[in-house]
């Protein structure tokens, strides 16, 4: 004799719904990403300054949250690593630069802030407050007195939404589902010392 549907154990019925529910959630398409489109330093005063053009583009998800109020955090990481020839590089500094994108819904504007340095700077515009974030201009990141000058070293940047500081019940939905998953892949420059 065969058991049907609802005999099963109201358990088990649970988890194969929201297992449903997660694969569809996750199937839909996202148009979302962020891309690093260039990369380079530039030396002044013996220290390396960081010049970067990022692409972000939100998800329904992130842009849902950002509108009603959630705070979204964007980390930026940056490597800089020396190269080895029969060992993978090893890295010698790291930096994260973390800025807070709100919304402010009483006077509709977007706010950037710098969580690094605290500066803060108000857009009317979503647009325009992504292309702001996107440009990283003049950001030191090294002492040149810290390189060997017969060495060659390479650094990598990549941009990431922070999901762990979210809400505690955004955060579990965000964990779960691909429109939160925004991350570019790491873009790799070289330089000289």
């Amino acid at each position: 004799m065969r058991a049907g549907i609802d005999q099963l154990p109201q358990s088990v019925l649970l988890a194969f719904s929201f297992g449903c529910l997660i694969s569809a959630m996750s199937s839909i398409a996202q148009s979302s990403e962020f891309i690093v489109r260039e990369a380079h330093t530039t030396l002044n005063n013996k220290v390396y300054y960081l010049n970067a053009r990022i692409d972000f583009t939100l998800s329904d998800e992130v842009l849902e949250a950002l509108h009603k109020g959630v705070p979204i955090m964007i980390k930026l990481e940056i490597e800089i690593s020396r190269a080895r020839d029969y060992l993978w590089d090893e890295t010698i500094t790291g930096l994260k630069q973390r800025y807070e994108l709100e919304y402010h819904a009483l006077i509709k504007q977007y706010t950037i802030k710098n969580l690094n340095s605290g500066a803060l700077h108000s857009y009317p515009d979503l647009n325009v407050a992504l292309s702001v974030l996107g440009t990283i201009a003049d950001l030191p990141i090294l002492d040149k007195n810290l390189l060997d000058p017969d060495e060659q070293y390479s650094g990598r940047i990549r941009a990431k939404v922070d999901i762990n500081v979210l809400p505690v019940p955004l955060r579990l939905l965000a964990y779960l589902t691909s429109g939160w998953s925004l991350t570019s892949e790491w873009f790799l420059w070289s330089f000289s010392n």
